[in-house]
């Protein structure tokens, strides 16, 4: 019986290595990604997992709606798809800004 025991030593202690090497740090890494994109708020700069940058105008429970730089667009993502926060905004709404446009008089023309 003791011998045994002695030859399950060394799988025993390659199963403790294992998890503290691998499956131990994953985990961590997993929870602070999870938490990071729970954290979330209006305002924040993000980039998602395919590459888009944007900034955030609305947040729901598993939906983020990003505003794109040029040209105003905005693109509904899954919160699983935000891959890191560039730079946290502040926690107010973002207002659009619109220029207006002064209008061109024929005097103006000549």
């Amino acid at each position: 019986m003791p011998q045994f025991l002695i030859q399950l030593l060394p799988l025993a202690a390659l199963l403790v290595v294992m998890y503290f090497l691998l499956i131990r740090p994953q985990k961590k890494k997993e929870k602070t990604v999870t938490q990071m994109r729970n954290n979330v708020s209006v305002g924040d700069e993000i980039i998602t997992i395919g590459g888009i940058h944007g900034k955030v105008v609305k947040v729901n429970d598993q939906v983020v709606t990003l505003e794109m730089t040029y040209g105003k667009q905005r693109i509904n993502f899954s919160k699983w798809a935000i891959g890191s926060v560039v730079k946290k905004g502040k926690d107010s709404k973002v207002e659009e800004v619109v220029e207006e446009i002064p209008e061109i008089t024929e005097d103006e023309n000549k």
